[in-house]
């Protein structure tokens, strides 16, 4: 019985740590942004107008990165894909390296 517990307690221990949230910087990579962007990458936000760098920062690498056609003035277009929870999805439309849509089904999700 002892054992039983004490094997359920390391399946949680192992469960918890797996949902934890990790920090994906370091306060070095992140100070010399604006105030306002590097609290929305402490609050794991995004806004138009982030550069790739700091929306990698901010939620990580993106599950898919989709090339897309230039736009009307030959400025290089790229779409990050990210999924959560399995059917949330949010698409981050970037031009020139900058975050110019957001387009997401998730609940609460500021575009």
């Amino acid at each position: 019985m002892k054992e039983l517990l004490y094997a359920a307690g390391l399946v949680c221990l192992f469960l918890a740590i797996g949902c934890s949230q990790s920090v994906r910087y370091s306060q070095d990579e992140i100070k010399d942004f604006p105030p306002k962007v590097q609290e929305q990458i402490k609050n794991s936000q995004v806004a138009v107008g982030m550069t790739k760098q700091q929306v990698r920062l901010s939620w990580g690498g993106p599950h898919s990165v989709i090339v897309l056609s230039p736009s009307e003035d030959g400025k290089e277009r790229v779409e990050w894909v990210y999924k959560k929870m399995g059917f949330y999805k949010s698409h981050l439309i970037f031009t020139d390296d900058k975050l110019a849509e957001i387009i997401s089904d998730e609940p609460g999700m500021l575009k």
